[in-house]
């Protein structure tokens, strides 16, 4: 059966970082926390503007470009641009200080999502998973296309490791076709629909969702049945992720699951310990 819609909103600009602008889906009012994803952010940047030298803990973020290019540093030596296509799947864990800032002079647009990590893995070792762009499985069916970012679709499984089990996947529906797409029992689900329209939902009760809409699934089913029945084409990404089911306590970037836990983290990166060794001595390339 394919699961229903249980709530859909338009996800409209606001101010983050330094000059940035970001559709806010998941971290909105309407849908905080929704475990495991803390945020999700349609974002556009343009030089000078960008997300300077800011701290995390305890959780990940997800970095995937539509247009444009950001250049990424961090305070352990890792650079590099993240291209239109690309993914960069930075585990924060116990402690990362970094800048992502738009490279050139064109708006840099892609999306960004926050996976909460349970308590046993938000103080394990930072790390990344970076894939360019012709290294993201892609699959075709029936006039659906797919990039299997995490997940599996149409068969196609992402090398991509999460320590939160997610799947995300970027499908784009000519006009006409129609998608069944299993999810996961038990996983909380939504969508973003960066471009198009299409009806999610199974026939009867099927929601017609439009450009930056976000939509949240029920999990009354053990799929998602979406029909393009529009003239163009539909482009979204669709999120699933089994719920961690602990507390969250944030406190900006930093996410933990007790107040003591954000007091030791404010600690630790005030006072350059415990994973923040550098922090107080380090500036990015990119630093006012």
């Amino acid at each position: 059966m394919s699961r229903t819609v249980d709530q859909v909103f338009e996800s409209v600009w606001q101010d983050e970082g330094v000059g940035a602008k970001v559709r806010r889906s998941i971290g909105r009012r309407e849908l905080r926390n929704f475990d495991p994803f803390l945020l999700c952010d349609e974002f556009c940047v343009r030089a000078p503007a960008g997300f300077p030298d800011h701290p995390h803990r305890g959780f990940e973020t997800v970095t995937y470009m539509l247009q444009g290019e950001v250049v990424h540093q961090d305070f352990m030596g890792h650079k590099g641009k993240i291209k239109a296509g690309d993914l960069q799947w930075m585990t924060a864990g116990r402690g990362i200080l970094h800048c992502e800032m738009p490279h050139g002079k064109n708006d840099a647009i892609g999306v960004q999502l926050w996976v909460n990590l349970s308590r046993a893995d938000k103080l394990v070792k930072p790390a990344y998973q970076e894939l360019v762009d012709k290294d993201i499985p892609k699959g075709e069916r029936s006039g659906v296309k797919v990039k299997v970012i995490a997940g599996e679709a149409f068969g196609i499984k992402s090398p991509v490791y999460t320590r939160t089990p997610t799947a995300y996947l970027d499908f784009t529906m000519s006009p006409g076709s129609q998608l069944d797409q299993p999810i996961s029992e038990g996983w909380n689900s939504f969508a973003y629909i960066l471009s198009g329209e299409a009806f999610f939902g199974p026939d009867g009760q099927a929601q017609l969702c439009k450009p930056h809409h976000t939509i949240a699934l029920k999990k009354d089913g053990d799929h998602i049945h979406v029909h393009n029945k529009s003239s163009s084409p539909c482009h979204f990404i669709l999120v699933s992720g089994q719920p961690i089911g602990e507390p969250v306590v944030q406190h900006g970037p930093f996410v933990m699951t007790t107040q003591q836990e954000i007091m030791e983290a404010i600690n630790d990166y005030r006072g350059a310990k415990n994973g923040f060794e550098n922090a107080n001595t380090w500036n990015s390339d990119y630093a006012n």
